[in-house]
């Protein structure tokens, strides 16, 4: 026996000891009609990061947090939103000079009813959240900002993210009038960093300063995309590629003359991609596309609508090149119906990403709005910050009839819980009659469930007129994924005697 294989068992006695050693049955140790599937467990631990509100000193944002009902968690478990500036980078090494602890903007109470919070004025700062135990599984955040005048004005929403190190943002602009940027946001200890690339007409858009952006730990950035680029760029595609730790990100798409609103990540890149929830009385629908790939990407054009799927006259096709942004005026495309676009290969199926800058109102009653292709709600997905009378979730269904099931929470104030069910046919979308919560006050939490069927696409519209102007916002709502595969385990001491 030589030395490796002496300090391979040796090693392996040690962590036996200590732990316990968990093996999987083999075909041949276990009988196939007694293997079990892997548990569907929840999820014990999210984080979710919000971005800097808004720099006018009109601002007023609300912020609310919900935690769906999730069968099998225990009675224990916490949820908070504090400020991202609560940590300084020495402080969270542990010398004591660190920033105090930032009082809680927000602090859940129970899973089931939603809880609001409220900041107003330019310096509100971007949070860090974390839940856990009961808390964690489709824990879901709303901020949502009314700016009553100056440069995007109007009504912006956003739900706050899950850090990750890849995002896609089709759909970004430093046209005249335009003022786009990326919000980067760090949750952990050590700073991050993070490279933004820019993709127009032509192509990349060479910039040195987009590359090596530190993050500081528990700290946000705002990045004005105009400093990234030579000169102005109608559509735009940005790309923020974290090499080391992990970010949130959003960009905030502000219009001198038509509002604005938060532009979420898409859907990662895919052969097809939808994108749900085109309100029925949009006056102008843009369509906005990018391939990451090294070959052109030629895509089928539909619009999903109550009746089924059409083909925009003028529009059935769009080309991509690669590496290239594409764009496309829809137009008044839904024509007074719900609608979702539904994009899919006319041949060799070529990954892209995609997002839609929807226009209601006209002339200088405008408001602006972005919907982001998105994943679909494979089991269940929420969505906070709903009103009584300001509220449509629309739902879609493009390769195969489905069962949804939607419940509305308790009210944030009061109220009871209420749920429907609907059938959703193939290749169409619908803007569903919402199930009211029983005496309702304050703002309710929707949670989408796919019963059975095909895959399902949802958004939420939240609407808040003011002053003739149509303000507006959209959220995509994905899968939440509360919950997480454990295959079937057992402690198996034997394997030590082999």
């Amino acid at each position: 026996m030589n030395r490796s294989t002496i300090s391979l068992i040796a090693g392996t006695a040690a962590l036996a000891a200590v732990t316990g050693f968990a093996s999987l049955h083999t075909p041949e140790a276990a009988d196939a009609g007694t293997a079990k599937a892997a548990a569907q467990l929840p999820v014990e631990r999210t984080s979710l990061l919000c971005p800097a509100p808004s720099a006018s000193d009109l601002a007023e944002t609300t912020y609310t947090s919900f935690t769906p009902v999730t069968k099998g968690t225990g009675s224990d478990g916490r949820a908070e939103l504090a400020a991202a500036t609560a940590k300084s980078a020495a402080g969270a090494k542990g010398n004591g000079k660190g920033k105090k602890a930032a009082k809680p903007v927000l602090t859940p109470k129970e899973p089931g009813k939603p809880v609001d919070g409220d900041t107003s004025g330019a310096d509100a700062p971007a949070l860090v959240g974390t839940a856990e135990g009961k808390f964690a599984p489709g824990w879901t955040v709303q901020e949502t900002t009314e700016v009553a005048a100056g440069i995007g004005r109007g009504l912006l929403g956003v739900n706050c993210a899950v850090p990750d190190t890849d995002f896609w943002f089709p759909g970004a602009s430093t046209a005249a009038g335009r003022t786009d940027y990326v919000h980067l946001t760090n949750p952990d200890d050590s700073a991050a960093v993070v490279d933004i690339e820019l993709y127009g007409k032509d192509g990349s858009l060479k910039s040195e300063v987009g590359e090596g952006i530190a993050v500081p730990p528990h700290g946000s950035e705002p990045i004005l995309l105009s400093t990234l680029t030579g000169g102005p760029q109608a559509d735009l595609t940005v790309h923020v590629n974290v090499r080391s730790g992990r970010v949130g990100a959003a960009v905030q798409a502000l219009d001198a003359k038509s509002g604005g609103d938060w532009l979420t990540a898409s859907t990662e890149p895919a052969g097809s991609l939808v994108l749900p929830g085109i309100p029925k009385d949009a006056t102008a629908v843009r369509l906005i596309a990018f391939t990451p790939s090294d070959s052109d990407a030629d895509l089928k054009v539909r619009l999903a609508s109550p009746t089924g799927l059409i083909t925009p006259a003028g529009n059935e096709t769009l080309h991509i090149k690669a590496g290239m942004t594409a764009a496309v005026d829809l137009g008044d495309l839904t024509r007074g119906e719900a609608g979702s676009l539904v994009l899919t290969p006319t041949d060799t199926a070529v990954p892209f990403v995609a997002a839609l800058e929807v226009v209601r109102g006209k002339g200088a009653k405008q408001e602006t709005a972005f919907i982001p292709a998105t994943a679909p709600v494979t089991a269940r997905a929420t969505v906070a910050g709903n009103t009584a009378r300001g509220t449509i979730l629309s739902l879609t269904a493009p390769d195969g009839a489905a069962q949804v099931k939607v419940t509305a929470s308790a009210g944030s104030e009061g109220g009871t819980a209420a749920t429907k069910t609907y059938t959703i046919k193939s290749g169409t979308t619908q803007d569903v009659e919402l199930p009211v919560p029983a005496g309702l006050k304050g703002t309710y939490a929707l949670t989408v469930e796919r019963v059975s069927g095909g895959a399902v696409y949802a958004s939420r519209t939240l609407l808040a007129p003011a002053d003739g102007i149509p303000a507006f916002t959209v959220q995509t709502l994905p899968d939440d994924r509360g919950t997480v595969a454990v295959p079937d385990a057992e402690q198996d001491l034997s394997v030590l005697q082999k």
